[in-house]
C-alpha cells in the first residue's frame, strides 16, 4: 500500500502488472508448473 501511497493507483497497477508479467514469462520459458495452493517446498 505505501507505493500506491506515493505513486499513484495506475502507476501501482502497472508496475504490479509488469512484475506478473514478468513472472509468467519465466514460468512459461522455464517450462514451470505452477500451483497458487501450496507453498514451495
Amino acid at each position: 500500500m505505501k507505493h500506491v501511497k506515493r505513486v499513484g493507483l495506475k502507476k501501482a497497477k502497472v508496475a504490479i502488472a509488469g512484475k506478473i508479467a514478468v513472472i509468467l514469462h519465466c514460468i512459461w520459458v522455464d517450462g514451470t508448473s505452477f500451483d497458487w495452493g501450496h507453498a514451495p517446498a
